[in-house]
């Protein structure tokens, strides 16, 4: 049994979220059968999707993605599962890039650096994480908006293009 077989078997089927009732509320938009096809384009606007919205709000990715889907048509499962890019492990060098390509892309000075402003006491030492993060101040959003589309593209992109690989040599080894 390949990869995408077994993680298939994980994912919830559209039965049993339609039957889910705490999710009821949502029947009219999540009936919709593309949300849960497995195609080319539903898969790679469902992970462009999952991965601008990682990127992009540090919480309530999963909901914002699968609104994004829901509007956009594309694949739920794909979108809920790439909004894991980012995550406890990947969350510190994500934003500390953003950071330096926002500080490239403004030209802003940069007063200190964002491991030193996170540990000073320029900030109060009763403020929380978010706090700290949020007095990086532009160079962090614009950072993060330039991070967030283009990997949003380039994921549909790359998707898009071993998809369509994939297609056309099964396609060549049938003929054979």
């Amino acid at each position: 049994m390949g990869w995408l077989a077994r993680l298939r078997q994980h994912i919830p089927t559209r039965e049993q979220i339609h039957n889910n009732p705490r999710l009821a509320w949502l029947g009219p938009w999540l009936k919709e059968p593309k949300l849960w096809h497995w195609s080319r384009r539903g898969v790679a606007m469902g992970v462009a999707l999952g991965v601008f919205f990682g990127l992009i709000i540090p919480v309530a990715q999963i909901p914002a993605s699968v609104a994004a889907a829901v509007v956009m048509r594309a694949n739920i499962p794909a979108a809920i599962a790439s909004t894991l890019v980012s995550n406890p492990v990947t969350f510190g060098p994500i934003y500390y890039g953003a950071y330096k390509l926002g500080v490239v892309v403004t030209g802003a000075k940069k007063t200190a650096s964002p491991k030193d402003l996170l540990a000073s006491t320029e900030v109060d030492e009763d403020a929380g994480l978010w706090t700290r993060v949020a007095a990086l101040g532009k160079p962090l959003l614009v950072g993060l908006s330039i991070t967030a589309v283009l990997m949003g593209l380039l994921t549909y992109g790359v998707i898009t293009l071993i998809w369509r690989w994939r297609t056309v040599t099964k396609r060549r080894s049938r003929k054979r």
